[in-house]
């Protein structure tokens, strides 16, 4: 993990700088944390991550349409972090996703995931459908 860009979008404002701390103490440069769904993607235009870790609870109804249009814009891979009781499906195929509360172990493994099913081609741009 040392050195990946990762762009953090939580909107708990707690768990977002802590997770930033984490993920700095683990070697990861955090180009951003953001709560806002718009500023993610300026955020990720600006500073260019290799991953997103993503909470799904973004926007009023579990919106994450400019996600997505990062997503489809650059390819990024991407965590989904979430209190619901989703399953990576209900998101999109390959999408990799783990509940709150989680600890670092969890949230390493799911980033390995995320950048090997991105190697893949499958994580890392949802479907293109609702466009």
């Amino acid at each position: 993990m040392i050195g990946l860009r990762i762009l953090v979008v939580e909107q708990d404002l707690t768990i977002g700088p802590l997770l930033a701390e984490m993920l700095e103490d683990l070697g990861a440069v955090v180009c951003g944390v953001e709560v806002d769904p718009g500023k993610a993607a300026d955020a990720a235009a600006r500073g260019l991550p290799d991953l997103m870790i993503v909470d799904v609870g973004l926007g009023a109804a579990n919106d994450v349409g400019a996600i997505k249009e990062i997503l489809l814009d650059g390819l990024v891979p991407c965590v989904f972090v979430t209190d619901a009781n989703l399953r990576e499906s209900t998101l999109w195929p390959g999408a990799v996703l783990v509940r709150k509360p989680f600890r670092g172990p969890e949230i390493v493994a799911a980033i390995g995931r995320a950048i090997g099913e991105s190697a893949r081609g499958i994580a890392a741009a949802p479907p293109l459908v609702g466009r």
